[in-house]
């Protein structure tokens, strides 16, 4: 049994084993349609990050499914901030 750095190991080492920012693309953009959603027409924002979190998490993002929890509960925060500020 090898370990992962052990020198005598013969599976090549890639620069694709370490995540990077950019293999966080889409997860990212579902935080910032997250965040957007809560000022922001809610419905359009919110429904969008979740389709990014979706995608993101199907392309092994680990970030994705916390970024399409994260539009959804933003979508609801936004639209009850926006139903209760128009009642007022």
């Amino acid at each position: 049994m090898t370990s992962p750095h052990d020198p005598y190991d013969a599976t090549p080492h890639t620069p694709r084993d370490e995540p990077r920012m950019s293999d966080q693309m889409l997860s990212i953009m579902g935080f910032a349609c997250a965040a957007m959603a809560l000022l922001f027409i809610p419905i359009l924002f919110g429904l969008g990050g979740v389709v990014l979190g979706i995608i993101g998490h199907t392309r092994g993002e680990p970030l994705g499914r916390w970024a399409a929890i994260a539009a959804g509960a933003a979508m609801l925060i936004g639209t009850m901030l926006g139903i209760l500020l128009t009642t007022t």
